[in-house]
């Protein structure tokens, strides 16, 4: 927190404190009040009241909130880091709780429902002091120049954000739902918010330290454990016989018996075999050859007469 910012936040605090005397003694911001309020602005400009609705979207909390988040959350996954959207939630709570206990706590009533004329219309049940829409423009668009990488970028980026807040501030004054006195405490409430951030840095830091620790447990918890490396058997030693010195003769090697017999194959029956021209066709009934008085077999010595001579 730099003594620069230090001031600003001291001069912005008096700046609310002051808005909401002004109004708590109903002095000359409650006329004025009063008076825009009469001049009826949407009356006197009809033709920019459509594009003025759509514009006080950028006001509202959930759009710009969605808008912004997905900006930083594309800047924390390039950068490897989650302050940017640490820093978005820390502000936006902040924003919930500071605003919203000021206007359930002032429970003040909007033009619309005003029912004094001339009233500040305070601790009547109320919900509009400070202008929620214009605090949060000041948060969610003043969070980016917050987070500027650059000074050129952070000056850009306040100037845009100023000149968008300071537009639905004044839109909402236009459509009749805010007084000019909520516009400029929501101006005040959200730049307290942007300036006290820093304070908060230190449980940004501790916040995001965490719950990357827990991702890291998370991770190991469901990782699948690698393989361990097979062991390499080392190379077995071929002893060599030691080399006979000079003169010496070299041991004679004895040959080594063998000690299974060869085996013939499975498949073949034990016993002699004989050749597959000599084997007689065998049927379940016997043999297929007919019998023939004059064949002889094989190795015989044929009986009959010899031809000739």
């Amino acid at each position: 927190m730099s003594r620069h910012r230090v001031v600003l936040f001291s001069a912005t605090l008096a700046f609310y404190t002051a808005i909401v005397w002004a109004v708590v003694v109903s002095s000359w911001l409650v006329r004025l009040d009063w008076q825009v309020m009469f001049f009826r602005p949407y009356q006197q400009w009809p033709q920019i009241h459509a594009f003025l609705d759509y514009y006080v979207v950028l006001g509202q909390r959930g759009p710009t909130a969605v808008m912004v988040a997905a900006w930083l959350g594309w800047r924390s996954w390039r950068q490897h880091t989650l302050r940017p959207l640490l820093s978005l939630g820390a502000a936006l709570l902040l924003l919930n709780v500071t605003v919203g206990a000021a206007k359930y706590g002032m429970g003040r009533l909007g033009p619309h429902y005003a029912t004094v004329i001339g009233s500040n219309e305070m601790w009547r049940g109320g919900d509009i002091f400070p202008s929620g829409h214009t605090a949060n423009a000041v948060v969610t668009w003043g969070i980016l120049a917050y987070l500027a990488s650059t000074p050129r970028a952070r000056r850009w980026l306040s100037a845009l954000s100023a000149v968008t807040s300071l537009g639905v501030g004044l839109t909402t004054v236009y459509l009749g739902t805010h007084w000019l006195s909520d516009v400029l405490l929501g101006w005040a409430a959200g730049l307290l918010i942007l300036l006290a951030l820093p304070w908060c840095e230190p449980l940004i830091a501790r916040a995001e330290t965490g719950i990357l620790a827990l991702r890291d447990r998370r991770r190991g918890r469901h990782a699948v454990p690698a393989p361990a490396p097979a062991p390499v058997a080392s190379p077995t030693p071929v002893l060599t016989p030691p080399r006979p010195a000079v003169g010496e003769e070299a041991p004679v090697r004895e040959p080594v018996a063998v000690g299974r017999t060869s085996r013939p194959p499975a498949y073949l029956a034990p016993g002699p075999h004989t050749a597959r021209a000599e084997r007689t066709p065998v049927t379940p009934a016997g043999s297929r050859r007919p019998p023939h008085s004059d064949r002889v077999s094989r190795g015989t010595p044929s009986a009959r007469p010899l031809a000739g001579g």
